[in-house]
This record gives structure tokens, sequence and C-alpha cells, in this order.
């Protein structure tokens, strides 16, 4: 587990150190460069694929969840396994909107 979580903060870290390098590299220079401008475009397309993909994947993880509970027939560690994925998948989708609010709000202060 806690590699788990020294990975993430290093991709977190690392995601983070390479939007202020766009952000501060854009505002620098005269004109934007090609290549700040291809990434740019590219993280933005990441950004709406992932938004456009979690809808969908959340309501599928809690219908499977919901399944789960509903063919457990009484049994607890079904029914314990059913709610941890419905919380956990709207856990996940509820980070993945404040993450899209996050980016929205820094990219209204910086534009």
């Amino acid at each position: 587990m806690k590699k788990f979580k020294k990975k993430l903060f290093f991709i977190l870290f690392c995601l983070v150190l390479a939007f202020l390098f766009i952000c501060i590299s854009s505002n620098t220079y005269a004109a934007t460069p090609k290549l700040v401008k291809t990434l740019t475009d590219a993280f933005e397309d990441i950004e709406d694929w992932i938004l456009k993909l979690a809808t969908p994947a959340a309501a599928v993880a809690v219908g499977v969840g919901l399944f789960m509970k509903k063919f457990s027939f009484g049994d607890e560690e079904k029914m314990r396994t059913a709610k941890k994925v419905i919380r956990g998948s709207l856990f996940a989708y509820g980070f993945v909107l404040a993450i899209n609010l996050v980016l929205s709000a820094i990219e209204s202060l910086i534009g």
C-alpha cells in the first residue's frame, strides 16, 4: 500500500509539474511554441476523453454492484463486496469530476 501511495504521489507530482511548465512557458514567450501548443491540445483531448468515459464506467460499476447485491442471496461477504464496489465507483467518479473542476478553475485563473 505504501508503494502505491508513493507511485500515485509521484505521478500526480509529475502531472502538476508538466501542467505548470506548459502554463509558465506559454506565458513567458512572445508566442506559444508549437510543442507547447501540441502538448496543451493533447492534455485537453485526454481530459475530454476521460470525462466522456467516466460517466458510463461509473454507471456500469454501480450496476454491477447492484446486481451483485441483488443476487447475493443473503451472503454477507458478497453484500459487503457489492457495497464496496458501489461506494468505490461513486468516489472515483466524484474524484474525476473534482479534478475537472480544479483544472477548470486553474485554467480560468491563468487564461
